[in-house]
């Protein structure tokens, strides 16, 4: 009986915040040699839904490429990001939410932007070659740079990276509802 009250009370609470409507599945990829990730695929270690309005830094929506995977400790390989198909090398990457661009440069051997959001979030997106500067405001929508390519191989994609603090998060969760559903049984 006593798994039945706790279904119950984890259904209620998820369907409590859940949004109103449901976000429709990426796009499909191009390239069948090239895997595309769903967001029921994606791994997010967050169960909480992250601020409401951020948009995708590509259009149309792109494809998932590879997804979130984070370490299990900070100095373990991983995947700190999202890449995200784009439709070619040379097309505009987008600001998800406004805010303060905090870093123009070369981080390695790749052009990156950096976007501050304020409350300690932070987007990067490589490899994007962006003539902003330090301190230029940017507005949710506006053209931050130009994706160049390289990040995939042959196929056009941006690395897109979200940071809390030091924290990194899955960006797909801006833009998502990856909590994941509850089952409950029949009787």
């Amino acid at each position: 009986m006593k798994a039945h009250v706790m279904a119950a009370v984890l259904l209620l609470t998820t369907a409590a915040a859940a949004p109103s409507a449901a976000p429709a599945p990426p796009a499909a990829g191009t390239d069948p040699g090239v895997p595309v990730f769903s967001p029921a695929g994606v791994s997010s270690r967050a169960t909480t839904p992250a601020p409401a309005g951020w948009r995708w830094p590509l259009a149309p929506r792109p494809p998932v490429l590879r997804p979130f995977d984070p370490p299990a400790k900070p100095w373990l390989s991983g995947h700190r990001g999202v890449d995200l198909g784009s439709a070619s090398d040379g097309g505009p990457v987008t600001a998800p939410e406004s805010g303060t661009v905090s870093f123009v440069g070369v981080v390695v051997d790749r052009p990156v932007i950096t976007i501050d959001h304020g409350n300690g979030l932070r987007s990067s997106f490589e490899p994007v070659r962006s003539t902003l500067r330090k301190g230029a405001s940017v507005a949710k929508g506006a053209m931050v740079g130009t994706l160049l390519a390289g990040h995939c191989g042959p196929r056009p994609c941006v690395h897109w990276g979200v940071r809390r603090g030091e924290e990194y998060l899955n960006p797909l969760s801006f833009i998502l509802d990856l909590r994941p559903s509850v089952l409950l049984p029949l009787n």
